[in-house]
C-alpha cells in the first residue's frame, strides 16, 4: 500500500500545476467551466467535439457539481479504427451521449475521495470501478495520470483511456459468464427472459450454476415442467429488484423489495456480505439495463402469515 500512497501523492502534486495552466488558458477572473477548461485545451480536442455532438456543453457548463474523467486525445485514438467518427455521427447521439456520461460522476470529487472508494455510480447510470494500487491510481482499466483540475462546477481527473459502459443486456451478461445456465435455463421457462432481456432497469441476485444444483436434480425438474410455470416465477421473481441497487446502497438500506413483493434482508456478517439464505460472493456486474451480484444459494422464500385482526 505505501507503493499506492507513493504514485496518488505524485499525482496529487501535478494538479495544482496543471489547474493554474487551466485557469490562465480560459483567460477568466474565477475557475473556468469543465466545457471551458476542456474547450481551451488542446489535449481535449476531441472529447470536446464529443460533448457538443452529443448536446451535452450546456450540462457541463452548468451549476453541476460534477467529476469527469477526461480522456485525451490520444485515448481516444486508441479505439479500434472508426469508432469515434462513427460516434460522432448523427444517428449515434444517444450511444455518444451514453459513453460520455460513464466518465462523469454526480458531486465533485477529488483525488483523495476517489481513491478511498471502491466505485462509484455514473451519470449514465452504470458502475464505475475504482483502484489504487502498485501500478497507479485507476478508473475500471483507466489510469488516471493527473488529478485535481478545480473548475467553477466540479472537477476533472484526466485518464489515459475512453471508458466504456456494458452495452449487453442483463441475460447476454449471464449467458457470457458460463456460469448462469440453469438460471437462464430457469428465466426463459418462466417468461423473464425476454423482461430481463429489454426492460429494467433491475438488480438480480443471481445464483451459479453450482448454486442450483445443490437443490437437487429432481427439483429442478420439477420446477422446469410446464405447469410449474408460476410457481417457478415467483421463486425468480424473488431475486430481482426494480432499479440498479450497488452494493454500498443495498449494505446501507439493509433490505431490497423484490419483484415477487417479498422482503430481502441484506447483512454483513462476519465480514461477509449476505443477502437472505445465500452468500454474495460477487458484486456489482453492470449491464445494459441493470446490475448483477452473484450468490451461492437459491434464496428461499420466507412464510409469512398475515393476521386479519388488528393488535391489541
Amino acid at each position: 500500500m505505501l507503493s499506492a500512497s507513493i504514485a496518488l501523492t505524485a499525482l496529487l502534486a501535478t494538479s495544482g500545476q496543471t489547474c493554474e495552466a487551466s485557469r490562465a488558458a480560459a483567460a477568466t477572473p474565477t475557475h473556468p467551466s469543465i466545457i471551458e477548461v476542456a474547450s481551451t485545451n488542446s489535449d481535449f480536442s476531441t472529447l470536446t467535439a464529443a460533448i457538443k455532438a452529443a448536446d451535452l456543453a450546456d450540462v457541463l457548463s452548468g451549476e453541476g457539481p460534477f467529476t469527469v474523467f477526461a480522456p485525451t486525445n490520444r485515448a481516444f485514438a486508441a479505439l479500434p479504427e472508426g469508432t469515434v467518427e462513427m460516434l460522432l455521427e448523427k444517428d449515434n447521439k444517444a450511444a455518444l451521449a451514453g459513453v460520455l456520461t460513464y466518465h462523469v460522476l454526480p458531486g465533485a470529487l477529488d483525488a483523495a475521495h476517489v481513491t478511498s472508494m471502491t466505485g462509484a455510480e455514473t451519470v449514465n447510470g452504470q458502475w464505475l470501478q475504482f483502484d489504487l494500487n502498485d501500478r497507479g491510481a485507476f478508473a475500471d482499466s483507466a489510469a488516471i495520470t493527473t488529478v485535481d483540475i478545480e473548475c467553477s462546477n466540479g472537477v476533472i481527473h484526466v485518464i489515459d483511456s475512453v471508458l466504456l459502459p456494458s452495452d449487453q443486456n442483463i441475460v447476454a451478461t449471464a449467458s457470457s459468464t458460463g456460469n448462469f445456465k440453469t438460471l437462464l435455463a430457469a428465466a426463459s421457462e418462466a417468461g423473464l427472459a425476454e423482461t430481463l432481456s429489454h426492460q429494467g432497469p433491475f438488480t438480480v441476485f443471481a445464483p451459479t450454476d453450482d448454486a442450483f444444483a445443490a437443490l437437487g436434480n429432481d427439483t429442478i425438474a420439477m420446477l422446469l415442467l410446464p405447469e410449474n410455470k408460476d410457481k417457478l416465477a415467483s421463486i425468480l421473481k424473488h431475486h430481482v429488484v426494480a432499479g440498479r441497487v450497488y452494493s454500498p446502497t443495498a449494505v446501507k438500506l439493509g433490505q431490497a423489495k423484490t419483484l415477487a413483493g417479498t422482503t430481502l434482508p441484506i447483512r454483513i456478517t462476519d465480514g461477509a456480505a449476505r443477502v437472505g439464505n445465500a452468500g454474495i460472493v460477487m458484486t456489482d456486474i453492470d449491464a445494459s439495463n441493470g446490475v448483477i451480484h452473484v450468490i451461492d444459494a437459491v434464496l428461499v422464500q420466507e412464510e409469512r402469515t398475515a393476521s386479519t385482526n388488528p393488535s391489541p
